[in-house]
């Protein structure tokens, strides 16, 4: 069991921070990062290093486990129960290395990382209109 999951949280987004945390674990679980029987950080670990609130982290695991995405196992932690990922999309797939080489051409070129999140979402939204991002 292993636990590879580091919470970034964006105090500006307007995001709520449990949906933050959420969200990043369901794309760990998108990109292979987490897998079935992985253990989760705990509430104060989670605490520890983003200063979040443990409640906060305790109400992005019930919803995790409301979506059938984890299991808190008492006394022992909060596990992953299923996968997201597919393997078209995982580390290794041939979009994944096409977008890594694009997104290494772009840092090249001088684009920041909100020069090429804008461009990303202006494709995205050309690519899948009317779908929400994120």
């Amino acid at each position: 069991m292993k636990s590879v999951v580091v919470f970034r949280i964006d105090r500006r987004s307007g995001v709520a921070t449990y949906l933050q945390i959420v969200r990043q674990v369901e794309q760990a679980l998108r990109m292979g990062a987490l897998e079935e029987g992985d253990r989760l950080p705990t509430a104060a670990q989670v605490a520890a290093a983003t200063k979040v609130n443990p409640n906060t982290t305790l109400k992005a695991y019930r919803e995790l486990e409301r979506a059938g995405l984890a299991e808190v196992r008492q006394g022992a932690g909060t596990f992953i129960t299923r996968s997201l990922a597919r393997p078209r999309t995982g580390p290794g797939s041939p979009l994944h290395t096409v977008l890594a080489d694009w997104m290494t051409q772009a840092r090249a070129e001088g684009l920041s990382g909100q020069d090429v999140t804008a461009l990303f979402h202006s494709a995205f939204e050309t690519a899948y209109p009317g779908d929400a991002a994120g």
